[in-house]
């Protein structure tokens, strides 16, 4: 980690105990996410209930390159978290499990939906409910009417200019959503 972590408490006493564990719990961290920048903690106790002990919320703050992860965990109806350690616990697992899927991502191996295609509307059948538009690179894609958002299909003409989200269906390429 490029900067050193940093353990807040509120409302509680700093606990050597508490804190040991957390540190245990970011060098997981680290050894399976390389990339990590900073790690902050916050160890924060609720009010004490009537029948209820303190309740932990833990918040952690991961900076790893290009994005800023935020770790919150906060319920207050399980009992689990009036054990500051299973808080801690469940805290890390969502970390973790935010760490792989930006992972993944940036990987390349989620898939993306980008909404920045542009085309034209180069014929419409409206009694078979669907028409065909043109990408900017000149392909001809289909889109069915219950794909249109907005103002819908029935206004749709040929030659609007639309955005849409493509994907590759067993018969080609096909506009999922069109934004008229």
């Amino acid at each position: 980690m490029q900067i050193p972590l940093q353990i807040t408490f509120r409302g509680i006493p700093k606990s050597e105990a508490v804190e040991t564990r957390i540190r245990e719990k970011t060098e997981k961290l680290e050894r399976f996410h390389s990339h990590i920048m900073s790690c902050r903690v916050a160890v924060e106790a609720e009010h004490q209930r009537h029948h209820q002990g303190n309740q932990y919320h833990i918040r952690i703050d991961i900076t790893v390159p290009g994005k800023e992860l935020v770790i919150s965990r906060e319920h207050h109806d399980n009992h689990a978290y009036e054990d500051i350690y299973v808080a801690i616990r469940d805290a890390f697992n969502a970390a973790t499990r935010q760490l792989e899927e930006h992972a993944r991502i940036r990987r390349g191996e989620v898939k993306s939906h980008n909404l920045q295609h542009a085309g034209t509307v180069i014929r419409l059948l409206p009694e078979n409910n669907h028409g065909f538009l043109t990408s900017t690179d000149g392909r001809e894609i289909y889109f069915h009417r219950n794909s249109v958002v907005g103002e819908g299909f029935d206004t749709l003409e040929v030659g609007d200019q639309i955005r849409y989200v493509e994907e590759d269906d067993d018969q080609g390429p096909q506009a999922s959503i069109i934004y008229s």
